[in-house]
């Protein structure tokens, strides 16, 4: 394999979708500052599946915004964290490149990834996340709203190896059922404020 096949095997997918996806995310007020109730979410998401990392994550045409995340060694009961994330005070790492990570494949593709070692698949060892962060496992599932638009992902990774198999598929799956929901049950309780004004 040549280096110029390596670099087409890192490359972020095309994208077509991505100014529909700005205006809808900017529609849902979503993607640009932390949410207690996605960090909670993604918490949820990190107990449910054993992994150390999960991410309710909104996608944009430059880059990945983490509005929900779990980390190890987060302190769910830390009131101050609450507070800074209903402030809008953004945590370090948060933020991602869009070049970087699987999400971008997840939404471009419309279904779930699953990668229980990312170095057994070229297109994906050579992703920034493997050697920069050492990650080595991946599962996500898009979040594709009620207008067909695909909004974001939800996802965990690890640094070691995972064997998510059907039952980690049918988890993130469900579970990005369940963000679905949510996410159109928070757009409809917009929409009734706003009606009653």
């Amino acid at each position: 394999m040549s280096y110029e096949d390596e670099d087409r095997y890192s490359m972020t997918p095309v994208d077509p979708e991505a100014p529909d996806r700005v205006e809808r995310l900017k529609q849902l007020g979503l993607g640009n500052q932390p949410d207690p109730e996605f960090d909670e979410f993604a918490r949820k998401l990190a107990e449910t599946t054993g992994a150390p990392y999960a991410m309710v994550n909104f996608i944009d045409e430059e880059r990945q915004y983490f509005a929900g995340l779990h980390t190890p060694g987060s302190d769910d009961s830390d009131p101050s964290a609450a507070q800074d994330a209903a402030a809008g005070n953004a945590e370090p790492g948060r933020v991602m490149e869009r070049d970087h990570g699987y999400c971008p494949h997840v939404v471009v593709r419309k279904k779930a990834l699953v990668l229980e070692d990312v170095c057994d698949y070229p297109r994906f060892a050579g992703n920034p996340v493997v050697d920069e962060i050492g990650i080595r496992s991946y599962l996500g599932a898009p979040l594709i709203d009620h207008t067909g638009t695909t909004i974001g992902t939800i996802c965990v990774v690890d640094t070691e190896p995972r064997p998510w198999g059907r039952p980690g598929l049918e988890t993130i799956k469900s579970m990005a059922a369940e963000m679905t929901e949510r996410l159109r049950a928070r757009e409809a309780a917009q929409e009734n404020q706003t009606d009653n004004r």
